[in-house]
């Protein structure tokens, strides 16, 4: 068992997401930054890093207390954690004994921190899933952000001294290669801001509009506002221009769907997207570019570039191999 002290600002339990139950009007939800997920399960020793449980936690790191012995680690959002009192390194696994108390913080870079243990937080699955869904009060503990006085349950796993050393030595010949601890998204810069730029297929309603809007789509920059959340990602910055209007029949949309609104702003949508959507999106990003977005703050600069479905295979091809690299390094 762990048990909340304090929750942070908002702190969910989430897997990978609840597939296929779209049609039901189920969003999939999950970590809104996969990449940073996965690993946090990689480097303490969960072998499923996609659908074994986490917390994610959004601006400020929960207060956590272990009832049982438990490797943990921590990944995301930069922070400076202790346990009792002492520090502990981010993207490294260590060992939380019965009574250790661990103290993320705020976040000072970055938006969304997640934290991993041995076994998983074994809350009950519900449509093959443990993604906490806010909207329907499903899945998670009790469908709703934590509390202070929760108690999680853990899945089993191996919290011996020999298991922390054999994680410990994956984990520093991951981190000697930085690159692995990020995804692979590509950089711009204005002025010393240092922007993503994600990468999108045109389509599937691109042709809603004009040449000068897809260029401005493509050359402009964007800011993130403050009124993104799990949902979607809004922005705001040159609005992008419609042959007769944005407004569309509502058809089906998935992660990484860029809709524009009727005042030509993108919204980028994000795990907790809705099932359908009325606004036609002019482009889908590449799912390995969707955890940089995810950790973009307010008031940050954001720009898209378009590639080919060829160019955005290759993409996703190049980070399936860091993770079969990074996964060899791992007991």
């Amino acid at each position: 068992m762990i048990e909340v002290i304090t929750p942070g600002a908002l702190t969910t339990v989430q897997d990978v997401g609840r597939a296929g139950h779209a049609a039901e009007g189920f969003p999939e939800c999950g970590a809104c930054d996969k990449y940073a997920m996965a690993l946090s399960n990689l480097l303490c020793g969960n072998t499923d890093c996609l659908h074994t449980a986490v917390l994610e936690m959004t601006l400020m790191g929960a207060t956590l207390r272990a009832q049982t012995p438990v490797i943990a680690a921590l990944t995301g959002a930069q922070a400076a954690p202790t346990l009792n009192g002492q520090s502990v390194p981010m993207n490294r696994p260590f060992l939380m004994k019965e009574g250790d108390v661990l103290e993320i913080g705020a976040f000072t870079g970055g938006l969304r921190g997640y934290l991993a243990v041995s076994g998983g937080f074994d809350v009950p699955a519900v449509l093959g899933s443990r993604a906490t869904d806010v909207k329907t009060h499903i899945g998670g503990l009790e469908g709703r952000a934590l509390r202070a006085g929760d108690m999680l349950p853990v899945g089993q796993g191996d919290a011996s001294a020999r298991r922390l050393a054999a994680l410990s030595r994956g984990a520093e010949a991951i981190a000697q290669k930085p690159w692995l601890l990020r995804p692979s998204t590509p950089q711009g810069f204005l002025g010393d801001a240092v922007m993503p730029l994600l990468r999108a297929v045109p389509g599937p309603q691109d042709d809603a509009f004009t040449a000068e809007g897809l260029h401005t789509f493509t050359h402009g920059v964007y800011t993130v506002s403050p009124d993104s959340g799990r949902m979607a990602a809004r922005l705001s910055g040159p609005a992008v221009a419609s042959v007769r209007g944005s407004d569309i029949l509502s058809d089906g949309i998935v992660e990484g769907s860029v809709q524009i609104s009727a005042n030509g702003q993108p919204i980028v949508m994000l795990a907790d997207h809705q099932t359908t959507g009325g606004y036609a999106k002019i482009a889908t990003v590449l799912p390995c570019d969707l955890p940089v977005l995810a950790q973009t703050r307010p008031g940050a600069p954001v720009a898209f570039r378009f590639v080919t479905p060829a160019g955005g295979m290759q993409a996703l091809r190049l980070e399936r191999s860091k993770w079969s690299y990074m996964k060899e390094q791992m007991p």
